[in-house]
């Protein structure tokens, strides 16, 4: 089996080659951090951690770079209305992301780094592009000649005509043309800059990310991620910058997942319908807004609803069951050595597993991929009712699972029922008084395990539990 990714700029599925045998390097546009992210800000965050878990567990070693980007108007306006400086808001909200993409189950990129430690990059860079005419300084500000780039408008497959209409940037006197887009910023009176050699400023948008892909990763990379709004003229202009400066392709391969939508609209801070992942995670499970993500194909629209989230939730609290039944039933097992699964059991798990891989190599189809999980679901349930099932045919269930929610990671392994002494504690007590017949004793410590979000289940094997 090959892997296929949908490449934004040829407009067609492609058989994935990397750069170099054996490895992947990868980046994808991070937050602006001056709030806390909303349910659509985590669609491309859970959809890259896919892809990047995805090619891990295919064998190849991923240098994964998100960015932060640490400056801008919307932190300088931030700063302003908090009473703090810019670094300070920015640390803020850095330490947000991490701890609800963590919630989310989502790792930590390979780097992150910030625009604020890659000035002298972005600088160098810039002087590089003037150097080489495709940048001019026009009173203080340094801006980008698109008509001098002759492929600029290729990724989103725009002409400089059209350009003209729609562009997210002010008209200003000062450019040669309209199209062309801002590399440094000139500071305003009291705003935080620093020294270039056209000014006190910072820099335009765009051209951060140039700098850092460039840096960590190098001119080509194979892949070059983000949301379907960064098509034009985010990524864009990082064509136009990178291509310019280097001769060479900035990236071999353009993803970009579809929006997530509120009724007709699309869900951003902008438009005042941005709900907090921080809101959601304190009333449902990182793994079931993963599901709810994951359920639709990653370049489709999502349209969110709170049942949906809901529905999911069930979905996830099914698949843990399962999971947890199998590893229950797998720690009372005898370990017989030498103990074969049985043929039919190894066939069926061989045939979900193999539905998986096909599935998540067809441009990482996770609605697919989890439906195979769910047959996983029903081959795992229907084992679980043969009481004298082996500790191979377990091992070999809980194997596939792992598998499979390795890179999905709807089931997190803090829910897969790790042994907690004080829980088991709880348990055995309860055991004594209901064998005490102390029933009032027996119903206070169900309670409190009900409230530290423990539910008991009786089985043929014993008392189990589970988080809820």
């Amino acid at each position: 089996m090959a892997l296929y990714i949908y490449n934004t700029m040829s407009r067609s599925k492609e058989e994935f080659v990397p750069l170099e045998p054996g490895k992947v390097k990868m980046y994808v546009c991070g937050p602006t951090v001056y709030g806390y992210i909303h349910i659509g800000n985590a669609r491309p965050v859970i959809v890259f951690d896919i892809v990047q878990g995805y090619l891990e567990q295919l064998g190849y070693d991923v240098e994964y770079v998100v960015n932060f980007t640490d400056v801008d108007d919307k932190l300088i306006r931030k700063a302003d209305e908090m009473g703090l400086t810019v670094p300070e808001v920015a640390e803020t909200f850095i330490n947000a992301f991490l701890e609800d993409t963590k919630g989310l189950n989502v790792r930590p990129a390979s780097r992150h780094p910030r625009v604020t430690q890659s000035m002298d990059l972005i600088i160098s860079f810039i002087k590089e592009l003037v150097d080489k005419d495709y940048a001019y300084e026009s009173g203080g500000d340094v801006f980008y000649r698109t008509a001098k780039f002759a492929e600029y408008g290729k990724l989103s497959r725009q002409n400089l005509d059209e350009l003209q209409f729609g562009i997210r940037i002010e008209v200003d006197s000062r450019k040669e043309n309209p199209e062309d887009f801002v590399l440094w910023k000139a500071a305003k009176p009291g705003e935080i800059s620093w020294h270039s050699p056209w000014g006190d400023g910072r820099p335009g948008w765009h051209i951060e990310c140039s700098a850092m892909a460039r840096e960590f990763l190098g001119d080509t990379i194979d892949i070059h991620g983000g949301g379907q709004d960064l098509t034009f003229p985010h990524h864009e202009c990082e064509c136009a910058q990178s291509e310019a400066l280097t001769g060479k392709p900035l990236s071999n391969y353009w993803m970009h997942n579809g929006f997530l939508n509120i009724g007709d609209e699309k869900m951003s801070k902008s438009l005042g319908n941005g709900l907090l992942v921080r809101d959601f995670l304190s009333r449902f499970k990182g793994g079931a807004i993963r599901y709810f993500m994951l359920s639709t194909h990653y370049r489709n629209p999502l349209n969110f609803g709170e049942e949906a989230l809901i529905s999911a939730e069930k979905s996830v609290d099914r698949i843990a069951s399962a999971a947890g039944n199998v590893k229950h039933r797998l720690s009372l097992a005898p370990d017989t050595a030498g103990g074969q699964v049985s043929p039919e059991l190894a066939a069926k798990l061989d045939a979900i597993v193999k539905q998986y891989h096909e599935k998540m190599q067809d441009d990482f189809n996770t609605p697919d991929a989890i439906t195979a999980v769910f047959e996983w679901v029903n081959a795992a349930n229907l084992a679980l009712s043969d009481n004298s099932l082996s500790h191979a045919d377990l091992a070999a269930l809980q194997s596939a699972f792992e598998e499979l929610n390795s890179v999905l990671r709807l089931v997190p392994e803090a829910q897969e029922e790790d042994a907690d002494d004080e829980v088991e504690r709880l348990i055995e007590e309860r055991t004594e008084a209901r064998k005490a017949k102390n029933w009032s004793r027996s119903d206070e410590i169900r309670d409190i395990l009900s409230a530290m979000g423990i539910i008991l289940e009786d089985t043929p094997q014993g008392i189990r539990w589970r988080r809820k």
